[in-house]
């Protein structure tokens, strides 16, 4: 398990309560929800969908650096990454020989 640093910004002008997260040490990895559960939520699922995608892609994933901040963030928090090896794995059938 990996523990990176979520950063969450409240939208105070929209009524709606939209709330925007990121991922600080996972760079590109960010999204919204109204309000704080949601957006928690949606950034826990777009940060294992940008990890796939690194490992899919060969790429190694960021390494967690608990010493990044954001001094617009409402709220830091840790965010645990958990990935499941039983979804990297597909059955490539073998073609028949004649």
């Amino acid at each position: 398990m990996l523990v990176y640093k979520a950063a969450y910004t409240f939208d105070e002008v929209d009524e709606n309560g939209w709330v925007i997260g990121q991922v600080l040490d996972f760079p590109g990895t960010l999204t919204q929800g109204r309000g704080l559960d949601e957006a928690r939520r949606l950034l826990a699922s777009a940060l294992v969908d940008m990890a796939e995608t690194c490992l899919a892609e060969g790429r190694p994933l960021p390494q967690p650096d608990a010493t990044h901040t954001d001094a617009n963030a409402d709220l830091e928090e840790p965010i645990y990454l958990l990935l499941n090896a039983a979804s990297h794995i597909r059955v490539v059938a073998e073609e028949a020989t004649a």
